[in-house]
């Protein structure tokens, strides 16, 4: 068994997934104890406010809200502990800290909750850095994050009251910042033998296929004949002209 990937099969389904059911346990302890954590969100500028730094993204102020954030935590996230899987522990721990640290500097005096920071995030992360590594795979992936996140963008502006765009902006610009500072080893695309500075087309097998007009042609296979001691014959596969070979027998 490769332990190797054993760890990140683990991670790519436990870190969601628990995260995914801190946000929803703690909700369901608001309503089951008909709690209110809200005044532990982030606070910006204020001493009480900074323990939501921490504290601000697993609380939610109702089932829509908890809800809107489920699905794109659960597929963003997995998505950073498979393809970043080396750094998506510490993608994830400095994204937390430094948007909410961003929030409490530029936000309004109000509490601003929700995982929305982090989803913003890795959604800037994960775009921006499969565009900066240029491996097919991963631009592949990060357009597909566009296409499916893409109109989270107007969010990051006040475009809709009682939404906090601070947050929004803070998390992309942090997953931003995170993609240029963290280097990530990814396999290299491979390189075709035309790419080399040293390919020659005359000894390309396949473009020996091709005369000088571009038209393709087979190269025929001749046999040789070939009789041994005994006397029976055997044929060979030959490309070069066909030539019979005579063994006498002894």
């Amino acid at each position: 068994m490769n332990l190797k990937n054993e760890s990140l099969n683990l991670n790519v389904l436990l870190v969601p997934i628990g995260l995914t059911f801190l946000i929803w346990l703690v909700f369901a302890i608001e309503i089951r104890y008909n709690f209110n954590f809200n005044t532990f969100g982030v606070y910006p500028r204020r001493v009480k406010g900074i323990l939501g730094i921490l504290l601000s993204p697993f609380i939610h102020s109702d089932i829509s809200h908890l809800y809107s954030n489920t699905f794109p935590l659960l597929i963003l996230s997995s998505a950073l502990f498979y393809f970043y899987n080396r750094i998506a522990v510490k993608v994830l721990v400095l994204g937390l800290f430094l948007s909410g640290i961003s929030i409490w500097l530029i936000g309004r005096p109000s509490y601003h909750i929700g995982a929305s920071g982090i989803i913003y995030m890795l959604f800037s992360f994960i775009f921006f850095k499969g565009i900066i590594t240029k491996h097919y795979r991963l631009i592949a992936l990060s357009l597909l994050v566009v296409f499916i996140y893409g109109s989270m963008i107007w969010y990051t502006m006040p475009i809709e009251k009682g939404i906090s765009w601070e947050g929004h902006l803070s998390g992309f610009v942090v997953g931003g910042m995170l993609s240029l500072f963290f280097k990530s080893s990814m396999p290299k695309p491979k390189k075709y033998d035309w790419e080399n500075l040293n390919y020659n087309e005359s000894n390309d097998p396949f473009l020996n296929q091709f005369d000088e007009n571009g038209y393709f042609f087979e190269i025929e296979e001749e046999e040789d004949l070939i009789i041994d001691e005994v006397g029976e014959e055997h044929f060979t596969t030959n490309n070069s002209n066909g030539v019979y070979h005579f063994k006498p027998k002894e």
